[in-house]
């Protein structure tokens, strides 16, 4: 699926460009504080209300949310509106992807690595005027621990923890069951008991009925129409200060046509494409009046992934997966045959770069490429080869024949909505053509049903990956397969493998930076020879907006990052109206540069930090 659109259907997890270590001798914890007094903590300066009314900022989008329930939602645009509503722990630094304090203020491990605490700020309320506290974290996290339904997007958080407690409004303390490196990314959106304990079942409740929404973020959701909209209005409550714009609104457009041609009517500020813009449409928006196009590397990967054999927990099959996929010689000789170089000059048209490893080269900690033996080079005779050793021979008719004696032709899963999956499908069934193999391609709108029945033989697949990749790794593990068939497991493509999982525990449990990314490689390695999902590019995020509607907006990274799908709510919270007389700098196309509170990392004598994890913003599988 994509995470971004499962790739897309899931979220992110990624891993922080810079970490900042101190180390203190002596010093009996780990600590994080934040003390300083910096732009991300002042109230930031409210844009003046125009005369003709509100100030509001409308986002074309090219996927549909999947549920306004953060106990429930994967796709990037529902995820990126939990972190709009809700406040999460920790935060990270828009400049350089670091963490930094969002609901807690400071944490501390014990020496041991299995108790933490941390500091709730007293100054965040709910919209409805109840304070915020540490109850209201730790019914989170409890809920998360003792109710399936709770659990179906953020359940990998907290399967390590034993006890979560809150003995005072400001302290928080969660008991580990081992050492866990990724306490400082607990990507779950906080939210208030006082609403959610009336909910009785989780795994329906869609949180979609009555507005506005009791949240704490910087915006209030207040209306909802599927496969239309989605309107926030500014929460001037916010602890860090109030939006400038009065209000934020998704607009729906299935015709990425036509929401390129809104914003060349004005009739939407920014555009973010599906998830990106064509390069045609990038083509030609650039050069016009009062439209800005932001073209950055961005945190996505785009692959290619084939169906293992889907089963469940309890060891049901399910699906009808073609059989021949088992083969792990028949999955590389099917990846060697994709011309990477082709896909990023002909369909990408330069706005990618060739893919490798499972995490894209924006977080350098983590990235992986194959070495010159291993690496699936595009080699046609070599993958008919291989196809040859597996039995997979050819008929009279030049057609590669199972071992049922038919033809082998394999059903690939593609959105309707995304025409990079259809482009490159027409070059998978040119090159697979080339092998004696067929290729249908199954495009739909909805590719969620089939893929989470595992009624598939290949999927395109992506995901945006957050700065701490251990949700993204998470989702290949057995413990993300469903209990049975009738379940939805948080599987992104139902591989199970000891192996990975042993390597998978390894690197939750390592808190040294260096030797946690180490193990995450290996497990990057493991991935890419078991053939079950192939990386053929990392898009660059291709998006635009309008300068006459918004005068700056911060990316991230701030040097050169996306506006949409951030780790964080710093682009929307950012943005400065362009009527606003506002005197913020918009000289740069990074637009406002939010300032650092670095916090100080104390190590109790480990030498290393915690590596934060966040997880994957869900591109969707839609």
């Amino acid at each position: 699926m994509n995470t971004n659109d499962h790739g897309d259907q899931r979220r992110s997890g990624r891993i922080p460009g810079r970490i900042r270590l101190v180390a203190a001798a002596g010093a009996a914890a780990l600590t994080l504080t934040a003390g300083l007094a910096t732009p991300l903590n002042p109230a930031p300066e409210q844009a003046r209300a125009a005369d003709d009314g509100k100030k509001v900022l409308t986002v074309a989008v090219a996927q549909s949310v999947d549920s306004l329930s953060p106990f429930l939602a994967v796709r990037l645009l529902s995820t990126s509106i939990h972190r709009l509503t809700y406040e999460y722990l920790t935060n990270y630094d828009p400049k350089d992807n670091h963490v930094i304090p969002a609901l807690a203020t400071k944490w501390e491990s014990s020496p041991d690595k299995l108790t933490w605490t941390y500091t709730i700020r007293s100054n965040s309320k709910w919209s409805d005027g109840k304070q915020a506290t540490a109850e209201d974290a730790a019914w989170t996290f409890n809920k998360m621990m003792t109710d399936e339904g709770a659990a179906t997007a953020n359940g990998s958080f907290v399967g390590n923890f034993e006890k979560v407690t809150a003995p005072s409004p400001t302290k928080l303390v969660i008991k580990l069951k081992k050492p866990q490196a990724t306490m400082t990314a607990l990507d779950v959106p906080i939210v208030p008991k006082h609403v959610w304990e009336k909910v009785d079942d989780f795994s329906k409740f869609n949180n979609d009925k009555d507005f506005p929404i009791v949240g704490n973020g910087p915006f209030i959701l207040t209306d909802y129409k599927p496969d239309s909209y989605v309107r926030m209005k500014a929460n001037k409550d916010f602890w860090r200060g109030a939006p400038k714009f009065d209000e934020l609104v998704f607009r729906y457009y299935k015709d990425q046509d036509a929401a390129v041609s809104a914003l060349r009517k004005g009739e939407v500020s920014f555009v973010a494409g599906s998830p990106s813009l064509t390069p045609a449409q990038a083509a030609s928006l650039k050069g016009e009046k009062n439209i800005h196009v932001n073209d950055a590397p961005g945190r996505r990967f785009y692959a290619l992934a084939t169906n293992p054999g889907a089963k469940a927990k309890n060891g049901e099959k399910m699906g009808d997966g073609h059989p021949s996929l088992l083969d792990q010689r028949v999955r590389n000789a099917l990846f060697k045959a994709v011309d990477r170089k082709a896909i990023i000059d002909k369909v990408f048209q330069g706005h990618a770069v060739e893919g490798a490893g499972y995490i894209p080269p924006r977080y350098s900690q983590y990235f992986w490429k194959p070495s010159p033996d291993q690496e699936l080079t595009y080699d046609l005779e070599e993958a008919a080869r291989m196809l040859d050793q597996a039995g997979l021979k050819k008929n009279g008719d030049g057609k590669r024949v199972g071992k049922d004696g038919k033809p082998v032709n394999y059903r690939v899963l593609c959105h309707a909505t995304d025409p990079n999956d259809k482009a490159i499908g027409k070059y998978l069934q040119e090159w697979w053509g080339k092998l004696g193999i067929g290729v249908t391609l199954k495009c739909l709108d909805n590719v969620t049903d089939p893929w989470l029945a595992g009624e598939y033989d290949l999927a395109f697949d992506g995901w945006s990956v957050n700065p701490d990749p251990d949700f993204v790794l998470s989702i290949h593990t057995c413990a993300a397969l469903p209990a049975t068939p009738k379940d939805t497991g948080a599987t992104d493509n139902f591989i199970c493998d000891k192996k990975y999982d042993e390597l998978y525990a390894k690197q939750l449990a390592e808190y040294d930076p260096a030797k946690r990314a180490d193990i995450v490689k290996q497990m990057e390695s493991r991935l890419y020879d078991l053939g079950y999902m192939n990386v053929m590019a990392y898009p660059n995020a291709v998006e635009a907006y309008r300068t006459d509607q918004i005068k700056s907006i911060t990316t991230m990274p701030s040097k050169a990052g996306n506006i949409y799908g951030q780790d964080g709510y710093w682009s929307w919270w950012s943005a400065v109206p362009a009527d606003s007389g506002d005197s913020s700098d918009d000289s740069s196309s990074a637009g406002v540069v939010i300032g650092i509170v670095a916090g100080v990392v104390v190590l109790a004598g480990l030498g290393a930090f915690l590596a934060m994890r966040r997880r994957a913003t869900a591109d969707d599988r839609e």
